[in-house]
């Protein structure tokens, strides 16, 4: 049996090989937008990818089924209900997909979309019952998948709950391989192992514990994260005709003026000089496709700025997995004519003294474990929209480690703000030097 796992470390998901080298078949199981490696592995195990699988339509990135049909003729199998433009052959609970001595048995697990389906994964050269499932975004390594994206989050948290206690009917010594891990957007509490057990998860995993629907549904219904405003956009895309492969993107001599410019160095970088009016999202900090999606449009003419031809790929790509396809170029340039200047922690003293506007960019809940007296909270992502923003005096950013802190001062200053971020560390190292910090207490606690 072939089983390989694929791990995009940006985004948090997972997509997965699953076949029978001897019979030379394979199919792949979520696949990524960018198909190269896919299909390297595939040559170099020598196995035909015979049918592409979707768990469920994606909210949060764009999938390479398009690819893979329209450039290889791979067909796609899917859970009927998800109702699909494209053509595609019906995944109803309890098919199997044969894949010579390898089967993968459809498991219908509807709560986080009404389509969703799991993989229990049988290898009958071994046994005739499943010794792993693919749980896509239903039960997660440690968590369980938020259930708002497609439906009521009640109504989905409900169907969740009836779903999750199908794949603990499987026995506690079946692996489990999740369709994301820790960075994703689709749960909060989730690990960054790529694997687990059904026991392992029975045990330890939180929502699990809950027995009763009404608990269940209340803490799920409620744990809801913040969706990138080009979700929707995502799920047309991975729903619709079929999305090939990308148009090449060419370097540039000059920006039009017109053009968004996404500086995708890094923060220290982009203070000391960047375009006129640039966002900075670096290419080496954490969930930099998502981060980006938040402050993107897709109708812009967005122009990638980067130091190095490696640099700007790795971006390029990003953006494409979160469905920017339409991108006008890139820019080779290790600097600009605007500068921001940054905030030392020793520095952010004496401003707090002085009543300074300070804004700590983190999400609410983050926030709510312990914030500095006298900040205000204003997510990064939220302040492309934020109306009273000061312009006649400095903004100071601050977040965990100051990597938000260099995107919300990068947002500001295009907004014509005197933006002045924390990038040598954050709240904790704020905390940590004997600065006070404020806990957030909920009534009754």
């Amino acid at each position: 049996m072939l089983f390989q796992q694929f791990l995009d470390d940006d985004l948090g998901c997972a997509s997965y090989l699953v076949g029978d080298e001897e019979a030379g078949v394979a199919a792949i199981v979520d696949p990524p937008y960018a198909i190269e490696r896919v299909l390297e592995t595939a040559e170099r195990r020598g196995v035909e990818i015979v049918r592409t699988v979707e768990t469920h339509t994606h909210a949060d990135h764009l999938s390479g089924h398009g690819r893979l049909a329209l450039d290889h003729g791979v067909r796609v199998s899917i859970h009927p209900t998800a109702e699909v433009e494209f053509p595609f052959d019906p995944l109803s609970d309890g098919a199997e997909l044969e894949l010579g001595q390898v089967a993968l048995r459809a498991i219908h697990t509807p709560g986080h979309r009404p389509e969703h389906t799991c993989l229990a994964v049988i290898d009958r050269s071994r046994a005739d019952e499943p010794w792993l499932v693919l749980t896509g975004d239903s039960l997660l390594v440690g968590d369980a998948a938020r259930p708002d994206l497609a439906v009521g989050a009640t109504e989905g948290a409900e169907g969740l709950f009836d779903s999750l206690q199908r794949l603990l009917e499987l026995p506690d010594g079946v692996e489990l391989f999740p369709g994301h891990v820790a960075g994703s957007l689709c749960g909060k509490a989730m690990s960054s192992k790529g694997s687990s057990t059904i026991g392992f998860e029975r045990r330890f995993n939180h929502m699990l514990q809950l027995r009763q629907k009404a608990d269940f549904v209340a803490e799920a219904a409620g744990a809801g994260t913040a969706k990138p405003p080009n979700m929707a956009r995502i799920v047309e895309l991975n729903r619709g005709p079929f999305v090939g492969a990308p148009a090449d993107v060419s370097e540039l001599a000059e920006v039009e003026p017109e053009a968004t410019v996404l500086d995708v160095r890094p923060g220290t970088a982009f203070v000391a000089g960047h375009a006129h009016g640039a966002l900075n999202v670096p290419i080496a900090g954490n969930s930099f496709a998502t981060r980006a999606g938040f402050l993107l449009d897709p109708g812009e003419r967005i122009v990638v700025q980067a130091a190095s031809t490696a640099e700007a790929a790795r971006a390029i790509a990003g953006l494409r997995s979160v469905g920017f396809l339409d991108l006008a170029g890139y820019v080779l340039r290790d600097g600009g004519p605007e500068a921001i200047a940054p905030v030392s922690l020793d520095e952010l003293d004496r401003l707090l003294a002085n009543g300074a506007d300070v804004i700590d960019v983190r999400e609410r809940d983050e926030r709510d474990e312990g914030y500095i007296a006298g900040t205000r909270n204003i997510p990064f992502r939220l302040l492309p929209v934020v109306d009273d923003l000061p312009i006649d005096r400095p903004v100071v950013t601050i977040c965990e480690s100051g990597a938000r802190a260099g995107i919300a001062a990068s947002i500001l200053a295009a907004r014509g703000v005197d933006a002045r971020p924390v990038l040598d560390g954050g709240v904790n190292a704020w905390a940590a030097r004997g600065g006070s910090v404020v806990e957030f207490r909920r009534c009754g606690s």
